[in-house]
């Protein structure tokens, strides 16, 4: 093997021990151990420890907390503690945890030439990743990362030496001139130690690199270049090459103990999963009693995001309407561009690669083109002026002098009366249409158009897309009004705004994709296809598109197709969103602590209060995911901790809807939950750390302070009621299907990743059998199942396990 080849193996074999990060202006949350996932967690997060220095359980006294309000059962803690051994009681374990805690030694804060190179590397990384908001670029970017920074280094004081014998023209040879005394196999370790010094900008550069958007297009970054210029670094400021212990590798050990925190977390899972399981094991029982009801007046598509859960209930008792749950891209991997937007964004789950490219068109009658055009000019041309004024020298003094006064009313009315602010900005909003109003999505397929993806989706494709989501939700009939609901969140001055978007539409508005989803559905073409296939939608349903702002929980409706026929269900309809919009609203602000009595008004001046480092809760809390009819659920309180997503085994005859939503949005919510649970339970190594001392980075990141790694992570205020107490309760995702269990285990027998997933423990399964009696089987490993009630408490003896297997297969 040649040497370019060893070193981009070396490379790639080391990358996996950093998650990948995304930009902010388009946020994803995974899982930041992602590249552990072929390891049991325990192992896992030993080893994250070992490389990142993050813990991987939370502390002692979260435990604690969750034992004393009854969030862990004390039978069920009992009898798993009992199970592995350990006989002290629950206080004398926990003293010993905190004991461990406390004697962790005080680290060595002096300088060391390491410190330097981080200093020096961040320094330029900053200013060769920055996307548009630096006045003055780095020179050559257009050369890549390394050519960059070697153009640099003869003017950068701070670098001992830039001559050219140190900064040699090709990567690869600047990284093979610092190891040339150390052996290849020794590179992977090198490479691994050196990515994982600042995980925040490797996660970013392997993800850019990975996504070759137009800005790497532009200006190329790899992490070889990224290595080159580190190891250089390294070599000029003698700092260490090799890691300071490389016996920190994972070893085998006979060692087969289970952590006292994975057993303390075993059973605060195992008590959240009880109740949900057996909640949903009753109501498959009794629901297999009821009769079907009759058509209801509007049928309602949402999200499967947590957030979803709690304005659907309010909907559900608001008039005679059914919802459903879909994962927020509405099954459509495109690449949308808005009308007006500098850019297009991939509004599908990192998981999928973007098919279609779709545009916002004015429409041949697009009246309300002409203000909106006419506002967004001068607003545009007042930003620049703004912004060219405040950097100009020669201007910055008088502008501050002559506009100040302005400024400082504007400041006071954002920071005293932000409700009457986003008053303003609705009444600015009902005198300038939105684009959606005079613009319709480029759903058609056009050969012609010369993109890099091909525009629009041909009749096939939409038929297909639109016999899926039905598909995959099970659905039958089909009432008047079909709203189709995407979800977006409203939040001014939040770095972190777009993680708190559509998570299915990679950190993005889920509205488009909700209009492209209805477009289709109203197509006469597309529903004759759809008649052939079995999916008869009667002539008199209407599909609108909606969004639902998570924050306020308003639900706007993109009505213009609507037509007169319907003017009245149209009218109920608003009417009862508003009334499911205050309970829904109240029921938030509380969470967020603002009283029993908070409501709307509160949930607005959250969204534009400049001031306000938690405007929503986002998806804090989420801990389980429910796949199954919406009888399951209806009339639950789940306290918008539980994804929801529709499905029904009976219209599902292969099981293929079935193996799309394990594969699909299973995996992506545990993502989500995941990187929940690491920033929440170590937020300084996998979170962000407080808003309130965040420094943005270029637009593609936050710092901590003034300089450093890219934060990872989701904020404190993301995750915490308090400084010390947890919102979210750090939980892997508890999962529930409701379909025969020998379906699910021929899905997870032909889809080895997802059952790697389960069997080194990053979720659970359990699956509520409606053909056996509609008992619950919880997953136990290697495609065997156990009697839930088992479970819950005790891991079965073999006996057991193969009863259990015997009979789900029954």
């Amino acid at each position: 093997m040649n040497t370019d080849s060893a070193i981009s193996e070396s490379i790639e074999q080391a990358a996996d021990s950093v998650g990948s990060v995304w930009p902010l202006h388009s946020f994803v949350t995974a899982n930041p151990l992602a590249g552990f996932e072929d390891q049991p967690f325990h192992e896992a997060v030993e080893r994250a420890e070992d490389l990142l220095g993050g813990d991987g359980y939370p502390s002692p006294d979260v435990f604690r907390r969750a034992w004393e309000t009854g969030q862990i059962d004390s039978d069920v803690l009992a009898a798993k503690l009992d199970e592995h051994g350990y006989d002290a009681d629950p206080e004398t374990l926990l003293d010993r945890l905190e004991a461990t805690a406390d004697s962790t030694p005080d680290i060595d804060t002096a300088e060391t030439p390491a410190d330097r190179v981080d200093a020096v590397l961040t320094k330029w990384l900053a200013a060769f990743l920055d996307q548009g908001t630096a006045t003055w670029s780095m020179p050559d970017r257009e050369q890549g990362f390394y050519a960059a920074v070697r153009s640099v280094a003869p003017h950068d004081g701070a670098i001992p030496d830039g001559s050219a014998d140190a900064w040699p023209a090709a990567p690869t040879d600047a990284i093979e001139r610092v190891l040339a005394d150390h052996p290849r196999d020794a590179w992977p370790a090198v490479f691994e130690h050196h990515l994982t010094a600042l995980p925040g900008w490797t996660g970013f550069i392997k993800q850019r690199a990975a996504d070759d958007d137009a800005w790497q297009s532009t200006y190329p970054i790899t992490l070889a270049g990224y290595l080159a210029v580190r190891l250089t670094l390294t070599d000029l400021f003698d700092a260490q090459v090799l890691p300071a212990d490389p016996s920190t590798d994972a070893e085998a050990t006979d060692d087969d103990s289970v952590a006292l925190e994975e057993v303390w977390l075993s059973a605060w899972e195992a008590s959240y999963r009880s109740e949900l399981v057996e909640a949903v094991a009753d109501r498959s029982a009794t629901a297999a009693e009821t009769d079907e009801d009759g058509r209801p007046d509007a049928q309602f598509v949402f999200c499967i995001d947590t957030r979803s859960e709690i304005i659907r209930r309010h909907i559900e008792t608001a008039g005679d309407y059914e919802t459903h749950g879909y994962a927020g891209f509405f099954g459509i991997p495109m690449r949308y561009e808005g009308y007006d937007a500098d850019v297009s964004v991939d509004a599908c789950p990192p998981i999928l690669d973007a098919q279609h490219r779709i545009t916002d068109r004015p429409t041949a009658d697009a009246g309300d083109q002409a203000t909106y055009d006419r506002w967004s000019s001068v607003t545009e041309a007042g930003g620049k002026l703004i912004k060219s004024l405040k950097s100009n020298a020669a201007t910055a003094f008088s502008y501050v002098e002559s506009a100040g006064s302005g400024y400082g009313l504007a400041l006071a009315a954002r920071t005293l009366l932000p409700g009457r602010v986003y008053d303003a900005h609705e009444a600015t909003d009902e005198r300038v249409p939105d684009a959606h109003e005079f613009c319709e999505p480029s759903v058609d397929y056009n050969p012609d158009a010369v993109t890099e993806i091909r525009e629009g989706l041909t009749l096939d494709e939409q038929v297909e897309y639109a016999a899926t989501a039905f598909e995959l939700m099970g659905w039958e009939q089909f009432a008047r009004l079909v709203v189709v609901a995407g979800h977006a969140s409203q939040t001014a001055n939040n770095p972190f705004d777009s993680s708190l978007d559509c998570g299915a539409c990679a950190g993005n508005p889920g509205g488009p994709n909700a209009r492209v989803l209805a477009t289709i559905c109203n197509d006469e073409a597309v529903r004759a296809e759809l008649r052939e296939r079995g999916h008869d939608i009667p002539e008199d349903t209407v599909f609108v598109a909606g969004e639902h702002n998570t924050t306020t929980d308003e639900v706007e409706l993109y009505d213009g197709a609507v037509p007169e026929s319907h003017a009245d269900d149209l009218e109920q309809l608003r009417a009862d969103l508003e009334t499911a919009r205050a309970g829904a609203a109240a029921e938030r602000a509380d969470d967020m602590g603002a009283g029993e009595n908070a409501g709307v008004r509160e949930t607005e001046r959250r969204a534009a209060d400049w001031a306000e480092t938690r405007p929503e809760w986002g998806l804090a809390g989420n801990a389980g995911f429910v796949v199954g009819p919406r009888e399951l659920t209806e009339n639950l309180d789940l306290d918008g901790r539980s994804f929801l997503h529709s499905y029904d085994w009976a219209t599902d005859d292969d099981g293929d809807a079935l193996e799309a939503i394990v594969t699909g949005p299973m995996v992506v919510t545990q993502w989500i939950n995941t990187q929940y649970y690491f920033a929440t339970v170590d937020n300084g190594v996998y979170g962000s750390g407080s808003k309130v001392t965040h420094n943005p980075v270029g637009n593609v990141g936050v710092y901590q302070g003034n300089g450093g790694d890219l934060m990872t992570g989701l904020p404190l205020q993301s995750l915490m009621a308090a400084d010390d107490e947890p919102y979210h309760q750090p939980l892997r995702l508890s999962t529930v299907i409701h379909a025969p269990v020998e379906r699910v285990t021929e899905i997870l027998a032909n889809n080895e990743a997802v059952t790697e997933l389960l069997d080194n423990g990053w979720l659970s399964l359990t699956v509520v059998d409606p053909e056996q009696d509609h008992r619950a089987f919880h997953y136990d490993g290697e495609l065997s199942w156990t009697d839930h009630e088992t479970a819950a408490t005790v891991t079965p003896t073999p006996t057991d396990e193969a009863t259990a297997e015997a009979t789900a297969d029954d």
